[in-house]
């Protein structure tokens, strides 16, 4: 497995997961989104949909809509708590991370041919020196990521099906989007889109000290 880094904390994995791996970690989403369908998110105010839709998989989840950008233990249409992360997940983390305490979120979004993301930074944490660990599946997409200001200067990169990215130290704040898919670059979901999956560590180890471990797929409160 090679790995490219820049020296700021972003670090690629290409390859990562192999065909049969990605199939299998494939499987186990696909069961997550039967306890927890996607759902399209809303900007906050003005309740606009995003072009992605989401779920999630672990104590917490994100989710967007017009009261804000939030972590909350339940899915935003059934109520019911997110499903435990797949144990592949918590594996990768466990390898890529560099990081004492487990993830407690997983972010799933699901890119449509048309979709895209623009730029953000992931901040809605209380802890924000745990790394961000992102699995792409599916169609291969065009990354784009910079530094801590918006404007500032960025790159483009390929991330393909089964490759893995981190944003870690100085890059965990660098703002970061998604400005294309490419339709049929991958057979692997049996449809055009891509599958991003991004691993999260929300609260400070302090304040987890005496937390079950998410892996078991224990919901606790948000703050």
């Amino acid at each position: 497995m090679n790995r490219e880094a820049d020296g700021t904390g972003l670090r690629v994995y290409p390859g990562y997961l192999d065909r049969d791996k990605q199939t299998a970690l494939l499987d186990a989403v696909d069961e997550v989104f039967t306890v927890a369908p996607l759902f399209t998110p809303r900007m906050p105010k003005s309740g606009r949909p995003f072009t992605v839709r989401m779920s999630n998989c672990g104590p917490l989840g994100w989710i967007s809509d017009e009261n804000g950008y939030r972590y909350q233990p339940t899915h935003p249409e059934t109520g019911r708590p997110w499903p435990p992360m797949p144990a592949t997940l918590i594996a990768i983390w466990n390898d890529v991370a560099r990081y004492g305490c487990p993830p407690e979120a997983c972010l799933i979004n699901y890119y449509g041919p048309a979709a895209k993301m623009g730029l953000h930074q992931d901040r809605d944490e209380e802890n924000l020196t745990a790394p961000l660990v992102s699995v792409s599946l599916g169609d291969s997409c065009l990354f784009r990521v910079g530094g801590p200001r918006r404007n500032g200067p960025s790159r483009s990169l390929r991330l393909d099906s089964g490759d893995v990215l981190v944003l870690a130290d100085d890059a965990r704040l660098a703002f970061h989007g998604v400005d294309r898919i490419y339709p049929r670059t991958s057979a692997l979901l049996g449809r055009e889109g891509r599958i991003n999956l991004t691993l999260r560590r929300v609260h400070a180890p302090a304040a987890a000290t005496s937390q079950p471990d998410p892996a078991a797929g224990v919901v606790r409160e948000a703050p």
